[in-house]
């Protein structure tokens, strides 16, 4: 992939109501952000016209110049029935908090869940790409609302080289009280999770989540996480790992008033992101989403299917190229035909539209054209996360039409346009389109590299190591729901963006 353009949000920025993925499309800066110098001519064989340049309309504080070009009507401006459209492009997609995630509660052997007793172990296989994380949750059992899991960064997956790690990182993991209900001597105490009559029979707390080494009022005796268990975390094929969380304490782990105790563990959950907190927050009360029914009883199922809910990939869209051309004419590819090299390939693989805003005049049909590359209400170039937009102006006139694209961002090389001869801006009336045509929006495939799982492949656009790295891929544009041997899960066009339209 040319120019490593597009990191992808996964949340703070990206997912900011759910806590979730950090990472951000940030790279997409000033590139492309003017287009050409304004009334370039086209080359021999393309045909265009100099004349009023139409704007780029980005965020906070006007507009920016759209840079190529003018109307049909060429040098003298714009035609008499010329009408002045605005282009909006806003990103409508769910917000996924989670990569994936699912439950663990059968011990390695056993035909039915239960708890894990010392020599015994619970194994679950993911997938995750290199930026994405592991974290997870089970109980403490014997205690009123403890549990075991890493610290809110989770545990990276790849090492800094890139590389998928294998091996124990126990180390990584810590014993924390949830602060939802008080703390009594461990499988002594009378609402302890073996003792207590009910579930939730023990008095409400109403503190935050935070290591037991840091409850100064919590005096009782407790294990170590290596003293009760080993976590790995091991490679196994291309971007899957096994994970296996093993009891290994005594029968005495727990050291008591009635003497020593086993500390068996709870069924649990586990999850694949890419932000900080993806379960808990240390400092702050519980999310109220499971894990007090993990660390008070647990119970996994809550958690679970919170979880479920919410696992999959967020997909923001890159900054892209627009251009009003002939009706007819294919400005920026023909499907079923070999990109044509002005910069398809750079917005598909990267989102980068600055290969593709230098070539506009010489693109067929030409008339006039620009980047889309600032949110509504930002001050500076990015991707659009779901909730976002991105807005853009331009004359056109009967005999117009429009063609755009912006990189469908988590893929290799998938991208959003309408139809290779764009979309007609005026009926045979001469009656100028208007409302959304979100419905003449579809899925491309560049053709230039080789797809992987979305969000999670080694040479998607957050995850590649370098510009470029990708296998190569089919040969032609097409529609992505034509490409052969892809069995991937993607979205619709319409469910990722809602492209509406006004003329004045």
């Amino acid at each position: 992939m040319k120019n490593l353009f597009v990191l992808l949000l996964a949340s703070s920025a990206l997912v900011s109501a759910c806590g979730d993925d950090d990472d951000s499309m940030s790279g997409m800066g000033d590139a492309g952000a003017g287009g050409s110098s304004a009334g370039t001519s086209n080359t021999a064989g393309k045909t265009g016209a100099a004349g009023a340049g139409a704007t780029a309309q980005g965020g906070a504080g006007g507009e920016q110049t759209a840079g190529v070009g003018g109307t049909s009507a060429g040098a003298g401006g714009a035609a008499p029935d010329a009408k002045m459209f605005t282009v909006t492009v806003e990103n409508i997609a769910p917000v996924k908090r989670f990569t994936s995630g699912g439950v663990f509660n059968t011990p390695v052997g056993a035909a039915t869940p239960g708890a894990l007793k010392p020599g015994h172990s619970y194994e679950f296989t993911i997938n995750a790409g290199r930026k994405q994380k592991l974290s997870f949750a089970t109980m403490l059992a014997a205690t009123n609302d403890l549990f075991f899991a890493p610290d809110g960064d989770g545990i990276a997956l790849y090492d800094q080289h890139g590389d998928p790690i294998s091996g124990f990182v126990t180390d990584q993991v810590y014993l924390w009280d949830a602060g939802t209900e008080v703390n009594e001597e461990p499988a002594v105490g009378p609402n302890t999770v073996t003792n207590q009559a009910a579930p939730n029979t023990g008095v409400d707390e109403h503190g935050n989540v935070a290591k037991i080494a840091d409850v100064a009022s919590d005096t009782f005796d407790y294990p170590t996480p290596a003293e009760v268990m080993t976590v790995s975390v091991m490679h196994t094929t291309g971007t899957e790992f096994k994970v296996t969380i093993t009891n290994v304490s005594s029968d005495m782990a727990l050291m008591t008033s009635l003497g020593n105790k086993p500390a068996p563990l709870s069924p649990g959950v586990w999850v694949v992101h890419n932000g900080k907190n993806p379960l808990f927050a240390a400092g702050m009360p519980d999310l109220g989403e499971g894990i007090e029914h993990i660390a008070e009883d647990g119970n996994p199922a809550a958690l679970g299917a919170f979880i479920a809910a919410n696992s999959g990939i967020t997909y923001p869209a890159s900054p892209g190229a627009w251009v009003v051309h002939m009706a007819g004419t294919k400005p920026l590819f023909t499907a079923g035909a070999a990109d044509y090299g002005d910069g398809i390939e750079h917005v598909a693989e990267d989102g980068n539209p600055t290969a593709l805003s230098a070539s506009l005049p010489d693109l067929g049909g030409f008339l006039a054209g620009s980047v889309f590359n600032t949110p509504v209400g930002s001050d500076a170039p990015g991707a659009i996360s779901p909730g976002r937009k991105y807005q853009f102006s331009f004359p056109a006139s009967p005999g117009d039409a429009l063609s755009f694209a912006s990189m469908l961002a988590a893929t290799n090389d998938v991208f959003f346009a309408p139809s290779d001869t764009g979309i007609e801006l005026f009926d045979a009336a001469g009656k100028p389109l208007s409302g959304d045509i979100s419905d003449q929006l579809k899925l491309w495939d560049a053709g230039t590299e080789a797809n992987e799982e979305p969000g999670i492949g080694p040479n998607t656009v957050t995850n590649q190591l370098a510009a470029d790295t990708g296998e190569a891929g089919e040969g032609v544009v097409q529609l992505l729901s034509d490409v052969d041997g892809d069995n991937y899960a993607y979205p619709a066009a319409d469910a990722i963006l809602k492209v509406t339209i006004s003329a004045e």
